[in-house]
């Protein structure tokens, strides 16, 4: 063989450009040092033909020579790539994210959060206010709420108004597989921040990086991270003018030393908007579509009760995309609605194809709903009843409370319960016992879900009294028996309401049922039409 065949199949590694790269000096080892480039002296990796000169007696000696040190050299290769990328993630945090031009007129539906960080602006934009009178505000805010509700745009419009530099981080990003990543990135931030003071950081998903720290032999570097954003926080003055913000929708998994006074002591919940709040949001992205004038946004705000900011924006998002579809001039109220149910039941499935028998079942279940909602006098009004599968179900009942409820009554919740029970209560009127379908399980879950909270929460059992049973494992098994009995109770009389009600009215039940076979979809004024015997327009 001649020498560059040895030299490849002894070391295939090496590049055709390593191979023809000329070399100088004589390889030095140094096998007690680390280097973050190759062991040959040459840091591109020395030319073997060197090697084969005439320098040298035995070739293939030379070459076992360097396999003897090839781990070592694999392990110097590791450390460089490890450097390399240590520092390439830790620059990240170093970014600034562009808040300028956002300020708290772009928050809509969260007045009171607005409120209460407007002194952390006043703090930034004029902090001799605050120092000449020896006050100091919180090194941290906290802010709490669900996911969607305008917690990171908060934040950007504090720094916005304020106008100084905004640095976003989140938690789940500082931790990686490598011991120390975590903290060397918490210095890098806190470094970066303090040099362009006054400035607002940011840690999104705080609770990803400030959880309880927990005894793990799993995990025994898992508490380095949060011990240098806690040493961070108290190596600055109050008012230094870096102000940390944190976000979590998961407050209870903080860990208590991150939320004592002096830290993250000063926390604002941010919660879903009500009506009022969506009406605005509805109004604000409203104003970035084409849609029709005579839309009232108030009407599609009281429809979405327990919707967030962020699934408002998808609501008219997904309005605008259907009428672009339908080539559609312009957004109406027949898309909003669409958008609307797509979110709230799921997309049609107008290919599914549903046999005769089961779409007569499926329109009796929805109509028992719709009957038993319509004449109880505490549940809420009806918007929509349908038969065209949604998403899991074939059919579906949407409810539409006047106003927000901050609370519920023993009688709205009964309401709750028997509503959710017609369903099954009308298949075994029209089709027997022997023909019940399995349709109503979801319906179960929420019935005896309202059951046990009555019981075990509310203290509306008569029996057991104003007392709670939040874990029931805990309890004597006689207790346990005597909560299971309460709450079987509250279903059987919620059964049997239900029963009385649908039988009572058993004319409207098929009149209602056979529109939905004919129609598919009844809004609230057609099933109030058919329900007085009045005829429907043709569609």
């Amino acid at each position: 063989l001649g020498t560059q065949q040895v030299v490849k199949s002894v070391l295939p590694w090496l590049s055709p450009q390593e191979m023809s790269r000329p070399l100088c000096v004589q390889t030095v080892w140094r096998t007690s040092h680390l280097s973050t480039h190759s062991f040959f002296h040459n840091k591109y990796g020395e030319n073997l033909t060197s090697v084969f000169s005439k320098q040298h007696s035995s070739p293939l000696l030379s070459v076992c020579t360097e396999l003897q040190y090839w781990s070592v050299f694999i392990q110097s290769r590791g450390f460089k790539t490890l450097r390399t990328k240590t520092r390439r993630l830790n620059s990240a945090f170093n970014r600034q994210v562009e808040s300028e031009g956002i300020t708290p007129s772009f928050m809509k539906g969260v007045e009171e959060a607005k409120n209460e960080l407007q002194e952390v602006v006043e703090f930034l934009k004029n902090p001799q206010k605050f120092t000449a009178l020896g006050g100091k505000l919180p090194k941290g805010v906290l802010l709490i709420g669900p996911p969607g509700t305008g917690k990171t745009l908060l934040a950007r419009a504090v720094a916005g108004e304020a106008d100084v530099p905004f640095y976003y981080a989140s938690g789940s990003e500082f931790d990686e597989m490598f011991v120390g990543v975590g903290a060397s990135r918490i210095r890098n931030l806190f470094r970066e921040a303090k040099s362009n003071a006054p400035c607002v950081i940011f840690i999104d998903e705080l609770d990803s990086v400030g959880g309880k720290r927990i005894e793990s032999p799993m995990h025994p570097y898992s508490r380095q991270t949060i011990n240098q954003l806690l040493a961070e926080m108290d190596g600055f003055k109050p008012n230094e003018g870096v102000i940390i913000i944190g976000a979590t929708n998961f407050p209870e998994a903080l860990d208590n030393a991150l939320i004592r006074p002096g830290r993250f002591d000063m926390q604002v919940t941010v919660p879903k908007p009500d009506v009022k709040g969506r009406t605005e949001i509805l109004k604000w992205y409203l104003k970035k579509i084409k849609v029709d004038p005579a839309i009232d946004a108030s009407i599609i705000a009281r429809g979405t009760v327990g919707f967030s900011g962020a699934d408002l924006e998808n609501l008219v998002n997904q309005a605008a995309l259907k009428a672009a579809v339908d080539e559609k001039d312009m957004v109406t109220l027949k898309e909003l609605e669409f958008a609307k149910d797509k979110i709230l039941m799921g997309p049609e499935r107008r290919s599914a194809e549903i046999d005769k028998k089961n779409k007569q079942i499926t329109a009796f279940h929805e109509s028992g709903h719709a009957i038993v909602a319509y004449y109880t006098k505490d549940a809420m009004p009806i918007n929509k009843a349908t038969i065209m599968p949604r998403g899991p179900s074939l059919g579906h009942v949407s409810m539409l409370p006047e106003n927000d409820r901050w609370s519920e009554t023993r009688a709205q919740l009964l309401a709750q319960m028997d509503v959710s029970m017609g369903g099954r209560v009308a298949e075994e009127i029209i089709f027997g016992q022997e023909n019940i379908t399995t349709g109503a399980s979801s319906d179960f879950d929420s019935a005896t879900k309202i059951a046990k909270m009555m019981v075990t929460r509310f203290g509306m059992c008569e029996k057991l009294g104003v007392m709670t049973y939040k874990d029931l494992t805990a309890q004597s098994p006689e207790t346990q028996a005597a909560v299971e009995h309460e709450v079987r109770v509250l279903l059987k009389d919620s059964y049997d309401r239900a029963t009385a009600l649908l039988k009572s009215h058993a004319k409207e039940h098929k009149n209602l049922a056979e529109a939905l076979l004919m129609y598919e979809t009844l809004d609230a004024k057609e099933i109030q039409l058919v329900l007085e015997g009045k005829t429907l327009e043709t569609r």
